[in-house]
This record gives C-alpha cells, sequence and structure tokens, in this order.
C-alpha cells in the first residue's frame, strides 16, 4: 500500500509541476501583451507604473495620425499583394513538384524550402542587390516582391502536403465523365486543397505585415507600419504604440476566429 500511495504522491507532483511549468510558459506568452492593453488605457504618457485612470485618448491620437494611418494602409496592401502572389507561384510551383516530373526536381525542392530558413538579413540583403543590378526602384512593389519570395516556401509546403492526400481517382472519374482540365481544377482539385491555401494565406499575410528585416532594405519612402513603429521607439514607448498595438492583437484574433470558424463549416 506504501508503494502505491509513493507511486501516487510522485504522479500527483508531477502533474502538479507540469501545470505549473504550463502556466509560468503561458504567463510569459501573454503577460507582455496584457500589459501593453492595460497601458493603452492608461491615463498616462509615460508607460510606468502606477496606472492613473482609463482613457481612449491615444486611440484617437492613433486614428488621427495620418503618417500611422498611412503605414497602416501601406502594410495592409504589402500583405495582400504579397499573399496574392505567394499563393498563385507557391500552388503551381507545388502542382509542378506533385504531378511532373523534371530534371533536377529533388534540387528545386530542396530550393524552394531556402527562404524559410535564411535568416531576413540576408533575404533582404540578397534582393536589395538584385534589385539594384536589375536598376529597380526602392518602393513598396520591391517590399512586395521581396515579402513574396520570401514566404512563397510556406505555401509550396502547405499546399503540397495537402494534394499528397487527394485522391487521385475522383480527378480521373472527372476526366471520364467529360469535365474538362479546368472544369476539374476548378470544381475538384481546388476544394481539396482550399484550406491549406486559407490556412498558407493567413500566414503570409500575417508575416508579411510584421516583417521588418526584409523592409528595412527594400522599402524606398513609403513607410509600412512595423517600420514606423520601429522608428518611433527610438524616441521610447509611447501610448499611441500601446494603442495601435492592441489594436492588431485584437484584428489577429478576430482573423483567429474567422479561420477556425471556417475549418469547421467546412468540415460539416
Amino acid at each position: 500500500m506504501s508503494m502505491v500511495g509513493n507511486s501516487r504522491q510522485r504522479h500527483d507532483g508531477i502533474d502538479i509541476g507540469l501545470k505549473l511549468f504550463t502556466f509560468m510558459v503561458l504567463a510569459a506568452l501573454y503577460l507582455p501583451i496584457v500589459v501593453l492593453i492595460v497601458f493603452s488605457f492608461n491615463d498616462n504618457q509615460v508607460t510606468t507604473l502606477p496606472l492613473r485612470g482609463f482613457t481612449l485618448d491615444w486611440y484617437r491620437r492613433v486614428f488621427s495620425n495620418e503618417d500611422m494611418l498611412k503605414a497602416t494602409y501601406n502594410s495592409f496592401k504589402v500583405g495582400l499583394f504579397a499573399t496574392a502572389i505567394t499563393l498563385v507561384v507557391g500552388t503551381a510551383a507545388a502542382f509542378a513538384i506533385d504531378r511532373t516530373d523534371f530534371p533536377g526536381k529533388n534540387v528545386f525542392r530542396r530550393l524552394v524550402l531556402l527562404p524559410l530558413v535564411l535568416p531576413g538579413i540576408i533575404t533582404g540583403i540578397s534582393m536589395l542587390n538584385f534589385f539594384r543590378v536589375l536598376g529597380f526602384t526602392l518602393s513598396l512593389e520591391t517590399v512586395i516582391l521581396g515579402h513574396a519570395t520570401a514566404l512563397i516556401s510556406i505555401v509550396v509546403t502547405q499546399v503540397y502536403a495537402r494534394l499528397q492526400r487527394i485522391n487521385r481517382r475522383i480527378e480521373e472519374a472527372s476526366s471520364d465523365l467529360g469535365a474538362k482540365p479546368w472544369q476539374t481544377f476548378l470544381y475538384v482539385t481546388l476544394p481539396s486543397i482550399r484550406t491549406a491555401l486559407f490556412g498558407s494565406g493567413l500566414i503570409c499575410f500575417t508575416l508579411s505585415f510584421d516583417e521588418i528585416p526584409v523592409t528595412f532594405f527594400l522599402t524606398g519612402r513609403d513607410n509600412t507600419l512595423p517600420m514606423y513603429i520601429y522608428s518611433t521607439l527610438r524616441k521610447g514607448i509611447t501610448p499611441e504604440i500601446n494603442a495601435i498595438g492592441t489594436i492588431i492583437v485584437v484584428a489577429s484574433l478576430a482573423i483567429i476566429v474567422l479561420s477556425v470558424r471556417l475549418l469547421q463549416d467546412e468540415k460539416r
């Protein structure tokens, strides 16, 4: 009985230790976000304790700050166009890897993953030299191309993995019934890879919106939101930064909830 009791006590101790460790990890991840949100409503221009009171003035300043609004617009523009490019090119590359045989296919599969493992600073410098050789002027367009190059491997890996699980007999049946190749793709293949496209596109947009190293080397006179925040932080953390950070957190949560709902609807 004593051995059983000691074993149960050790099991309970391990269980408590794991729960405590999990709580500490979650606290380390999310406590800074909670602090950010709390200070975005603090009636104090300095981000220090104690809290003085509740205010929405910092949010009003965010929406009246033309430079910040323009930077936010630029980030959305870059994110949307970069995501569109990665989805089109990445999906085509995934189909090429899955459906065709060509010389150097294995090398191509590995090279596609290279931008994903390279540090952003290396990608940024490489793209900067490439655009200079071609005579391109740095602008938001070069940032879009840089982000698309850096993130295309995400779409390729996600779509390729989904293509590997597709039952090819369904596509063959569609062709046997007289469907043209584009009809088979539109009505059979595309619905089968829809979740992979949506998930990889969401990841690409989020990473593009937050990207700093590649943007730093490829941007011209136009700022993106991360670059604007980075330049502003040189003067110190301001309540407006806390407010825009809170807005981004809320928007990210909304996107996550939307994606989960869409995936649940598709499973039904």
